[in-house]
């Protein structure tokens, strides 16, 4: 799950780079740093709750 999580988000931030999405809070091709922030968050969620529930 975490490897799928780390390649669509790795993605994400390609293609900001490329083309920027138009989300809010996206709208610049710099703003790819931001869903960086959002990976290692939801990389670190991830990892926690496997740790604790499984």
């Amino acid at each position: 799950m975490t490897k799928l999580i780390a390649l669509l988000l790795i993605l994400a931030m390609a293609i900001q780079v490329i083309k920027p999405l138009g989300l809010p809070g996206l709208r610049r091709r710099a703003d790819f740093w931001k869903i960086a922030l959002i990976a290692f968050a939801i990389w670190a969620i991830a990892l926690v709750g496997r740790d604790l529930f499984v």
